[in-house]
């Protein structure tokens, strides 16, 4: 297979300035991440006088030592509702893919050290995206269960949706899903469903707490008084009520109870037996990734520069290159997997629309997975490309990405503007996973094209109502303009974006060869895993 010659200098002051600004760019929000980390790190002692441990402490031990962890969504939230300083991102969830018992598993935690584990707005999405994610990759689920339930303060815009994520529940168990849940703490109202839902419940004696009223709510509610432990305690449960099927005696003992669940699931048993692969490291050094691609989505720069530094022995044999230079597509392997490789050099004009949706659709016919690296301003406009049919084109290309049959993963490295953030598997076309560099911008177009826009459609307003344009008028129109862009560039801002948890997560650009290894591991598991699958899920009767 043909290998890529990189042309990249890395001595130049170019590569030089681009890795500076990428790595400041990672600083930060590794910076954010450390916040959320400290404030629960502040409650160590609190938390350990009482015999407890921290949430990422339960995640930790839960874990196989020494496994693959992806966490997810740790943006979740950022700066919005309560979040004033980055301190509370990650919607008070800890959450993602890692090894438990030897079998792969979607793993959570309630954060109950920041805000009382209280689920948020964006909590809620966080979660229901993870379910699809458990659903979709058939990977059992393991919960730590300690919060105070929903956010009141902001129930109009979590109730609903809420009740998804125990809909979500019936389904994973209807569809052979198992899923463990340790109580570690208080699990009230609708967090009591949470635990009843699980097919498998462990609960700490003497601080779990489960029941849809607690006793102030009660006795406001029927007048009844009762005290905590004979209305929702864990030996209630386990004793009487018959919610919980096994009681520990503190966190640690919770958490080996739920691993040796797991264990007991022989899950492996019936993974199916997938070929044995050659893995061979890219010609060129995976770190430079941080110095090939400017911060700055407008400079522009070759994407064969990203694919020789992410591929196997960086070999890529491309599709169509001499048809179209702005749209890359061509076949590699990641780790041993076979995949097909979508990036851009440009904006996606007729012919790299066709040569897309034509390559996508072989990739199919093949059974190989699509990765598509996202840095497009959109699909080419103009009167030529009009003309051409760039929207019976791009609309193909379109369809065949929206109906494509093999796992789809997306990386935004860059811009993903306008239909080409659609073209190019953004978000609202359900990849398998989508992750993002913490360079990346995603908006329906450039802050200077909208506020370009709305100017010249005022002055035409205005030419038609016959107003003659003063200084104070174009001092207006410049304000406006300059607001537009400031909000444009705030709102398609990676941090931003991944709060709106349009991506599964911000990932170092150096990480993204593991990364992708890891998820078109879990893809190719997931496809070829059979479920033994009935009609309601298993039901405590």
């Amino acid at each position: 297979m043909p290998i890529i010659e990189s042309k990249v200098d890395a001595l130049s002051p170019q590569f030089r300035q681009n890795r500076e600004e990428m790595l400041a760019r990672v600083a930060e929000f590794r910076a954010i991440e450390a916040k959320g980390r400290a404030e629960e790190e502040s409650k160590r002692e609190r938390f350990h006088k009482r015999g407890q441990m921290l949430p990422r402490e339960r995640v930790h031990m839960m874990l196989d030592r020494g496994s693959p962890w992806l966490e997810l969504q740790t943006l979740c939230g950022y700066k919005m509702h309560d979040d004033k300083d980055g301190s509370l991102a990650g919607g008070n969830t800890i959450i993602g893919i890692g090894y438990v018992a030897g079998v792969r598993c979607m793993v959570s935690a309630s954060n109950f050290a920041i805000k009382g584990g209280t689920m948020t707005p964006w909590g809620v999405q966080k979660g229901l995206r993870v379910q699809d994610i458990a659903m979709e990759q058939k990977l059992p689920c393991v919960g730590m269960i300690e919060s105070g339930g929903a956010n009141l303060m902001y129930q109009s815009e979590l109730f609903i949706s809420g009740g998804k994520t125990f809909a979500n529940q019936a389904r994973l168990s209807a569809l052979g899903i198992p899923q463990v849940c340790v109580v570690h703490g208080s699990s009230t109202a609708g967090g009591a469903y949470m635990p009843g839902l699980s097919d498998y419940v462990v609960m700490v004696r003497r601080n779990a707490k489960v029941f849809l009223a607690g006793p102030p709510l009660l006795k406001a509610a029927t007048g009844e008084i009762a005290v905590d432990e004979d209305l929702g305690g864990a030996e209630m449960h386990c004793q009487i009520a018959g919610t919980s099927e096994f009681i520990a005696e503190n966190d640690a003992d919770g958490i080996r109870i739920a691993r040796e669940i797991v264990r007991n699931l022989d899950w492996n048993k019936h993974r199916p037996q997938l070929q044995l692969r050659e893995v061979r490291a890219p010609l060129y050094d995976v770190d430079e990734l941080c110095g090939v691609v400017p911060v700055d989505y407008r400079k522009p720069y070759d994407c064969r520069e990203v694919i020789a530094r992410v591929v196997d022995a960086s070999e890529f044999l491309e599709f169509k290159n001499e048809y179209d230079q702005q749209t890359i597509c061509g076949r590699a392997m990641i780790h041993g997997h076979q995949v097909g490789i979508i990036g851009n050099n440009g904006p996606i004009t007729v012919r790299g629309a066709t040569k897309a949706g034509q390559f996508i659709q072989l990739c199919c016919q093949a059974d190989i997975p699509i990765v598509y690296l996202m840095n497009t301003t959109g699909y080419m406009v103009g009167t030529e490309s009009e003309q051409g049919g760039i929207v019976k084109h791009g609309s193909k290309m379109i369809q065949a990405v929206a109906n494509a049959s093999v796992p789809q993963i997306t990386l935004v490295i860059g811009g993903s503007f306008g239909a080409g953030n659609y073209g190019m598997c953004g978000r609202g076309f359900s990849p398998d996973f989508i992750f993002a560099w913490p360079n990346s911008r995603t908006s329906v177009m450039g802050g200077e094209q909208a506020a370009g826009v709305m100017e010249i459609i005022t002055r035409e307003k205005w030419l038609k109502e016959g107003k003659q344009m003063g200084e104070t008028d174009e001092k207006m129109l410049a304000a406006i303009r300059q607001n537009i862009i400031k909000q444009f560039d705030r709102e398609s801002d990676a941090f931003d974006a991944s709060a709106r948890l349009f991506d599964d997560g911000l990932i170092d650009p150096r990480d993204t060869r593991k990364v992708l290894g890891y998820t078109l591991s879990i893809c190719q598991e997931g496809r070829a895993r059979r479920l033994q699958s009935n009609s309601f899920g298993v039901a405590r009767l």
